[in-house]
């Protein structure tokens, strides 16, 4: 589990972190939180020029290591690369991931499949690269960045949707043998988070919060070894409580999300 209490001795050497999608958003905020906690931190994005700014914020602590996770040798270098330069990734939070909002008029396989390559293989790359370590020292922790929105298919977010719920799907599935395997398996469902991603968005979000209070959600769960970090809390029973309803009062509600636009 992760500690985020501050070393007591100055000799105590710094764990290191390995964060994707750390540009912007809430893998920034979490990168941040974490370094300034006591972890080094590796921070991982196609931004490279956005990752310098990032690693002034404290010198040293933060290295920035430019990536584009849907590049499978890339990935694997990149990890042997930060441990080889820093030391054994204790925890990795695989954030990087996009968002398009798509409709029946909008639909477009091109742009679905940009974000499966991203949201879904992004993530895969960097589990193939970070897994067989962990598992060898029989330590580590993992934490994949999903949604909310992979609870239940909403109006709107077809493409997005579907990958986060492969992402819970995945998460799930590697959970048993992880933790038999001393490696523990988190992961972390949002609900809107104030991002450049959603900033995008042209209708009323509910519940949202700040990338500071979601990385703040985050390392709270990660301490308590949650497998689900989900907030916030309003959020997530909503969404739940629609997934439980028999389908056709879900769609009932779920046409009342639908855009007159559409």
């Amino acid at each position: 589990m992760v500690n985020n209490k501050e070393p007591t001795r100055e000799h105590t050497p710094r764990r290191v972190a390995w964060i994707t999608g750390a540009s912007s958003g809430i893998g920034r905020s979490v990168a941040i939180r974490l370094a300034q906690n006591g972890w080094t931190v590796a921070a991982s994005a196609r931004n490279a020029a956005a990752l310098g700014k990032l690693a002034t914020v404290l010198p040293g602590i933060i290295h920035p290591y430019p990536l584009d996770v849907t590049d499978r040798e890339a990935t694997v270098g990149a990890f042997s690369a930060i441990e080889a330069n820093l030391a054994p990734v204790s925890l990795a939070v695989f954030g990087a991931g996009t968002y398009r909002r798509e409709t029946i008029a909008s639909f477009d396989a091109g742009e679905i499949g940009e974000m499966v390559a991203l949201n879904i293989m992004g993530t895969v790359n960097c589990l193939e690269a970070a897994m067989p370590p962990m598992v060898a020292r029989r330590s580590g922790q993992i934490a994949v960045m999903a949604s909310v929105a992979g609870y239940i298919g909403l109006p709107g977010a077809a493409g997005y949707g579907a990958t986060k719920a492969a992402l819970i799907n995945m998460c799930e599935a590697l959970y048993p043998e992880l933790d038999r395997s001393g490696v523990r398996m988190t992961v972390v469902n949002p609900g809107f988070v104030d991002t450049p991603l959603t900033q995008r968005n042209d209708f009323p979000m509910p519940f949202l919060i700040s990338s500071e209070e979601a990385a703040d959600h985050i390392l709270r769960g990660l301490d308590r070894g949650s497998f689900e970090i989900a907030f916030p809390w309003k959020m997530k029973v909503a969404m739940k409580l629609l997934k439980a309803l028999p389908s056709s009062l879900r769609f009932a509600l779920t046409r009342r999300m639908l855009r007159k636009d559409t």
